[in-house]
């Protein structure tokens, strides 16, 4: 009779699943692979095991097995450590883990030393009886295998997903503010009616010359939640780390975050990072180049026209003067003729009053440079005035073009762009013909190996480059006979200020491109699309029209006679 006392073992039921890994990729995986399967399963193995006893189950669902960083996992070690467990049971070796290395040093070394009995049910294997020698081989390969499986898996994820981004499917977890997911479709996203409506309003705002941090003050002020406020209110539970009070408010660089977001105007950029594989989990950023833009790929909240002008004004300098919420109206548009550098506002006192004037800020700080100090009042009033008279003869330009009929026009420019073509057709058949050149040098031994590598590499480089812009050429000629550009749309910027009377910030952004000061007396202000302007003069005058002022600087025109 064998009186040995039997050892009895603690066991910990461990179970994993996850979306990430394909663990449910299709409906019998997933319900093989269950929770609730893979616990029963496990109950009706220890059932009549008399020397195991179970002490905890632990469940990490929703963590992929390519990484032990899971929570329930690590309660489960604790507890080994504490000497609560010394035995693990699972359903197979894929639910433990499927990394190669790690499953190894945890099976094949940290578990014997801490005493610790592991079984693998579907395995078949129990590391008390290791009786077969071909299991000390068959480990590391079915982990080795399931850590392959993992990878793959991962390969086809990223895959599936960067075919989506490309399709234009929104792929993200969260929609920008602004949107929503459609009810009907969760890769499709839609204006989202109350917070689109803030959106604009902080367009808006940027472009009638608040500061970004004045714009924040306005929502909070206003009572309007924040973007992750906002979403949590919706039911969304969206965590940021940027969150550093109880209650996240608007910000400047929230308001800068949306401001320079192309999904307002409908353009879709996904894919702007990713982890290095499907081991590592720390997020890298992908160069912009490889970003997923997809244009026009749902409803914008904003015109293109005021993304261009608000990119234009972050870029700008819009400190405010102390204790104003708006931005001056020429805020660096003004600069230096003489230098070319920005002309700062500054103030004085005489007589009891206060004055305000633009200064060159090479001169403030270096004096290498005139003041070219000129009063702020007087140099609005001038480019008021000067506007005025553009948009008159942008004006006068405009029913000039639709008397004249665009006819003509449309001629000339297909004549310029095909005689661009035939340049570039010369240039690509003289392309082939060096490369050819070159083949025959080659054959003869005139050019080594090495040197016709690289000569053929850079004349296939510019023929392609060439082929290219004859292609694009060609395109724009077509959209020309179809009268899909609108190429006058500019003028119509101009129109809708027609009436203007002061000089705001909106005005002042959207039309006047730079103001270049001379002296107190004298400055020069380049108006926006000035080459598009060029461009109508050049035309008319090749079409037989010559282009004159008149002394209070209105356009007129004249006929040239035939010769």
């Amino acid at each position: 009779m064998d009186n040995k006392i039997k050892k009895i073992y603690h066991a910990a039921i461990y179970v994993r699943l996850s979306k990430e890994d394909g663990d449910v990729s299709d409906a019998v995986k997933a319900e093989s692979n269950s929770i609730s399967n893979q616990k029963s399963l496990i109950r009706d193995f220890l059932r009549g095991k008399e020397d195991i006893v179970v002490v905890s189950e632990r469940v990490d669902d929703g963590y992929s097995g390519s990484n032990f960083e899971r929570p329930s996992f690590q309660l489960m070690m604790e507890d080994i450590k504490k000497g609560i467990v010394d035995c693990i049971v699972v359903k197979d070796l894929s639910r433990f883990g499927r990394e190669y290395i790690d499953s190894g040093r945890y099976l094949e070394r940290l578990f014997p030393a801490l005493g610790v009995r592991f079984i693998s049910i579907n395995d078949h294997y129990d590391s008390l009886d290791r009786k077969d020698p071909s299991d000390e081989i068959m480990l590391p390969f079915k982990n080795l295998m399931n850590d392959a499986y993992c990878r793959d898996i991962s390969i086809k994820i990223r895959s599936h997903l960067e075919v989506k981004r490309r399709k234009g499917e929104f792929t993200g977890a969260f929609v920008p503010y602004g949107y929503k997911k459609d009810a009907c479709n969760k890769n499709k996203i839609v204006t989202d009616p109350f917070a689109a409506g803030v959106v604009k309003d902080i367009f808006r705002f940027k472009l009638h010359g608040f500061s970004n941090d004045a714009i924040a003050a306005k929502l909070n002020a206003q009572g309007i939640l924040s973007p992750m406020e906002y979403k949590n209110a919706q039911g969304s539970h969206y965590q940021t780390s940027f969150k550093v009070k109880e209650k996240a408010l608007w910000s400047s660089v929230t308001v800068k975050r949306i401001l320079e977001n192309e999904v307002y105007i409908g353009t879709l950029v996904q894919g702007k990072q990713t982890t290095p594989n499907h081991k590592v989990k720390k997020t890298v950023v992908k160069p912009e180049s490889e970003w997923v833009r997809i244009p026009k790929n749902h409803e914008a909240v904003v015109s293109d026209r005021d993304f261009i002008l608000v990119q234009k004004l972050l870029g700008l300098d819009t400190r405010i003067s102390p204790g104003q919420e708006e931005v001056s109206p020429l805020a660096g548009i003004v600069l230096c003729a003489g230098c070319g550098s920005a002309m700062v506002k500054k103030s004085s006192y005489s007589g009891g009053k206060k004055y305000y004037y633009y200064v060159c800020s090479h001169n403030k700080e270096t004096k290498e440079c005139s003041s070219h100090r000129i009063p702020v009042g007087k140099l609005e009033e001038t480019v008021l005035q000067l506007l005025q008279v553009h948009i008159r003869n942008l004006l006068d330009l405009q029913r000039i073009i639709d008397k004249i009929s665009s006819v003509p026009f449309q001629e000339l420019d297909i004549r310029e762009l095909e005689k661009r073509i035939g340049q570039k057709e010369e240039e690509i058949q003289r392309l082939k013909e060096l490369r050819n050149l070159l083949y025959e040098d080659r054959k003869d031994g005139i050019v080594s190996k090495e040197d016709y590598m690289e000569l053929h590499e850079a004349y296939t480089k510019k023929r392609n480059l060439a082929e290219d812009a004859v292609r694009k050429m060609k395109k724009e000629i077509q959209e020309i006979l179809d009268s899909n550009t609108d190429k006058y749309q500019w003028l119509d910027y101009f129109a809708q200020h027609q009436e203007v009377e002061h000089l705001t910030r909106n005005v002042a952004v959207e039309l006047v491109e730079q103001v270049l000061v001379i002296d107190k007396k004298e400055i020069e202000v380049v108006f926006s699309f000035s080459d598009c302007y060029q461009k109508i003069l050049d035309n008319l005058k090749q079409a037989g029209y010559e282009a004159g002022y008149d002394r209070d600087g209105r356009i007129h025109l004249e006929q040239e006679e035939a010769v």
